[in-house]
């Protein structure tokens, strides 16, 4: 095929650009690509398309390496599955970009036939009970982005608290309750856990947990997979409360209706036999060994209060409620005053915004039409802004799993592909189709993207860091340095 063909040909594939290059935005790209060769004839559209993956972190897989606990099993082999995505010759990654700063929606506009965002969520939803404002109060994404090496993240973290709370009844909870009782060895021969964390999960004092959960066993949000890394922590003895797990006949009926519900609910309860077991062999952990750490699980425990003095967490005072088979939560006003030093709270995320388009503030999402994906100009509705949407967490909210971000790719998707069919001249709507204008604007710039090739320069670095302590990975924190070896 001579030069001339081959432009003619780039210029007239479809150019979509996608804002995140964590598993929404890689699962997205992938998902468009192979609808689009599937039914790209049908739909007047053609099979060819480019995609241009942007990131502002310096490198890729976003809540996979920067969201989740290093101790997560399946983690590996998400991102095994990401990397293989992002090895296509149709996906073109630009890590270190920041959407809003180093580019505009104008300038994608201009340059792609369609935008799509899959942004994550980077704020912890805020803690409004009194004394939320304490020293030793803590939102998990902060204390996720240090244990997780987020490459602007805290280096060190206090962990001088002998006693520590979690409020929360999800898997972030989870997360950051199981870190903060976690062995440093084993956590370290297990995971890619950088240094500095290493050395501060070494230094915790904390030797007692309290995990308060407002509803009841049958309510919780916790995966199956999450309740049984709970279940191993060497060391850590599980202290649980028996009459949480009084369940009436309506509350079992409803929770046996859902099988995800149903199998976690078999799953605390596995756990109650371990706790007693533990009690009953002499305060043991999960292998009979002597443990020096206790883990306490509340349900129906919802905190009002953290008390203080002189500024710094005390206790936490915890009101006793009552859930229905309904769900629905009712308080007693019976209180417990539970002494500890930090409280850590995960009660939910914030995704991020997008500079230009309208933030749902109640739905804690990009604004967009009933849920499909399709950007409005208000969060009540408004009219739907063409050749914009969102997917994953920047559309529905911080709910669901990373799993979920497939099915939600494939919604978005098809409603893309609808509307490129709609569209004039068979999508093709952008008025700049060089597809080098955008790494000629960055240029400009001064901006300096990292690309697949330059991700996996850090990922090698990473690999040969960990071999030399015997370790599959060794995670790079400092951006700079990520930076230099991508461009090594």
């Amino acid at each position: 095929m001579t030069e001339s063909s081959n432009t003619a040909q780039n210029t007239n594939e479809l150019r979509i650009a996608v804002i995140g290059a964590g598993p929404a935005g890689v699962y997205s790209s992938d998902i468009f690509l192979r609808q689009l060769k599937k039914l790209g004839e049908e739909l007047g559209l053609g099979t060819k398309a480019r995609i241009d993956l942007f990131e502002k972190l310096p490198v890729p897989f976003g809540l996979v390496r920067y969201g989740v606990a290093p101790d997560h099993p399946s983690i590996k082999f998400i991102a095994d599955a990401l990397e293989k995505t992002l090895d296509n010759p149709d996906i073109h990654l630009y890590c270190d970009v920041e959407f809003g700063k180093d580019v505009t929606l104008d300038d994608l506009l201009a340059r792609y036939d369609a935008v799509l965002f899959a942004t994550g969520a980077v704020k912890d939803k805020p803690l409004t009970i009194p004394g939320a404002d304490l020293d030793g109060v803590y939102g998990a994404a902060k204390f996720v982005e240090w244990y997780d090496g987020y490459p602007t993240g805290a280096r060190e973290w206090p962990l001088t608290a002998e006693s520590v709370a979690v409020i929360g009844g999800g898997n972030v909870a989870m997360d950051v309750a199981r870190e903060l009782m976690r062995n440093a060895d084993d956590l370290k021969a297990k995971t890619d856990i950088p240094d500095n964390v290493y050395e501060g999960i070494q230094n915790n004092k904390a030797r007692t947990l309290h995990l308060f959960i407002r509803r009841g066993v049958a309510q919780a949000k916790f995966s199956v997979q999450e309740l049984r890394e709970m279940e191993k922590l060497p060391g850590v003895q599980l202290i649980i409360n028996e009459d949480d797990f009084e369940l009436d006949d309506d509350t079992i009926e409803v929770a046996g209706k859902d099988k995800l519900t149903r199998q976690m609910v078999e799953e605390l309860f596995t756990i109650r036999e371990m706790a007693e077991d533990m009690e009953d062999d002499g305060d043991v952990d999960f292998e009979g060994n002597p443990a020096d750490r206790k883990y306490y699980v509340h349900f129906n425990s919802a905190p009002t209060e953290i008390l203080g003095e002189d500024g710094h967490v005390k206790a936490i005072r915890v009101e006793r409620t009552e859930t229905g088979a309904d769900g629905k939560m009712h308080r007693t006003g019976e209180f417990t005053d539970y002494p500890v030093e930090a409280v850590y709270h995960a009660i939910g995320y914030k995704p991020a915004e997008a500079p230009g388009i309208v933030y749902d503030e109640k739905g804690a999402h990009l604004a967009n039409a009933n849920g499909d994906g399709r950007i409005t100009t208000a969060a009540d509705g408004g009219e739907v802004r063409e050749r914009l949407y969102a997917t994953g967490w920047a559309k529905r909210g911080p709910v669901g799993l990373i799993g979920s971000t497939k099915s939600d790719a494939l919604m978005i998707v098809t409603n893309m592909l609808e509307d490129l069919a709609k569209a004039a001249e068979g999508g093709r709507v952008a008025a700049d189709r060089d597809p080098e204008s955008i790494d000629r604007l960055l240029a400009e710039r001064g901006v300096k993207p990292i690309d697949f090739a330059g991700w996996k320069k850090v990922d090698a670095f990473e690999r040969a860091e960990g071999a030399k302590e015997g370790r599959e990975h060794k995670k790079v924190i400092d951006p700079d340095q990520m930076r230099a070896l991508a461009h090594a």
